[in-house]
């Protein structure tokens, strides 16, 4: 009778579990946990086309809008920046040591945006503090990159210094392109035949150097096999690539084939924009989280004949004035327009010595 009754209760069990999986666990008791890999609508241009590499650009921004149920298993993208009509963007999202690629469209809100006020005198004052101080962006930025090179291998070299640029500052960033340059891999062809650590080595020290190295072998790959050494020129083929998201697809067009389809927003543009007011999350007052909603939310609104200019204006002035730490809003023109003015902690005022 014992031997019976267990047998009973284990069948039983057993029928209960498989009742709760295949009614997707309607009592709320059963729940599948650690899935950290599983991927959510991930679009036909997917990077796990190219062994799930995550954008490099990404990899600084942990703040994305999105919430895990069942504290490690189900990830679920918020619906702020869903929409219909507009392509779908990806973004890399690491939370808890995971790497799960969601897919993310810009919000319709966005075309009733109204511009923030008094934006053409803030832009003006920024114009002319720029205009007085050179920074670093205007001599060894992106766009500085194989200027010296025939068209085909300038756009690549114009790739190159774009993937290794994320989290790097503009002069390590030029000084690792032109180690590249002087050793004969600033070509499609030459990264492809070149060994990987013979890359880190010259790129060093570039942020994420190797995980660099790696993406350029299997870009330059990509380069050679589908465009003849050549880089892609639609949106899509280069948000296809490894390592390369929406900040440098649009900053590769813009560069590499003059073709502007949107704003390339990086961390200065992404905190100034924020500091300025000029975007926020839909509804509320809060800063945008990610580079790419502070994009969607600014091209809403920003006339596009200043799409181009944006960027390296407000990077320049991300680098010379408002920096990330103790911004200098004292010699800043537009201080009496910034809500943010003054907020932070200035630079320091170094002490005479005795």
């Amino acid at each position: 009778m014992t031997v019976t009754r267990r047998c009973s209760s284990r069948l039983a069990n057993a029928d209960c579990k498989a009742s709760e999986e295949s009614n997707g666990s309607k009592n709320g008791v059963y729940v599948r946990k650690k899935r950290l890999k599983s991927t959510t609508e991930i679009t036909p241009n997917s990077k796990t086309e190219h062994g799930s590499l995550p954008d490099i650009e990404d990899f600084s921004y942990g703040k994305i809008e999105a919430t895990f149920g069942q504290k490690r298993g189900k990830l679920e993208a918020s619906d702020h920046l869903s929409s219909a009509g507009k392509k779908k963007h990806t973004l890399t999202l690491q939370r808890m040591g995971a790497e799960s690629i969601v897919s993310i469209k810009p919000k319709d809100i966005c075309k009733t945006v109204e511009p923030p006020v008094n934006w053409e005198e803030v832009l003006k004052g920024i114009r002319d503090m720029r205009v007085a101080k050179e920074a670093p962006v205007d001599s060894v930025g992106c766009g500085r990159a194989g200027s010296f090179l025939p068209p085909k291998e300038r756009r690549f070299s114009v790739l190159v210094g774009s993937l290794l640029s994320s989290q790097t500052k503009d002069h390590v960033n030029h000084g690792a392109v032109q180690r590249l340059h002087q050793n004969g891999l600033l070509s499609a062809e030459s990264i492809s035949n070149a060994d990987e650590a013979s890359i880190r080595s010259l790129i060093y020290p570039v942020g994420f150097y190797m995980r660099k190295a790696g993406y350029l072998k299997k870009v330059a790959d990509i380069c050679l096999k589908k465009y003849g050494g050549d880089i892609p020129s639609t949106l899509d083929e280069l948000l296809a690539l490894p390592g390369i998201g929406p900040k440098m697809a649009h900053l590769i067009l813009h560069l590499g084939w003059n073709d502007v389809q949107g704003i390339c927003v990086d961390t200065h543009v992404h905190r100034i924009c924020n500091r300025l007011g000029w975007v926020s999350k839909p509804g509320t007052k809060q800063k945008t989280s990610s580079p790419e909603e502070t994009r969607v939310l600014l091209e809403s609104w920003l006339p596009k004949e200043e799409w181009v200019e944006i960027n390296p204006l407000l990077v320049g002035f991300g680098q010379t004035c408002c920096t990330p730490l103790r911004p200098h809003c004292g010699e800043c023109l537009v201080n009496n327009l910034c809500p943010s003015a003054f907020k932070e902690a200035a630079s320091p005022v170094s002490k005479k010595k005795n």
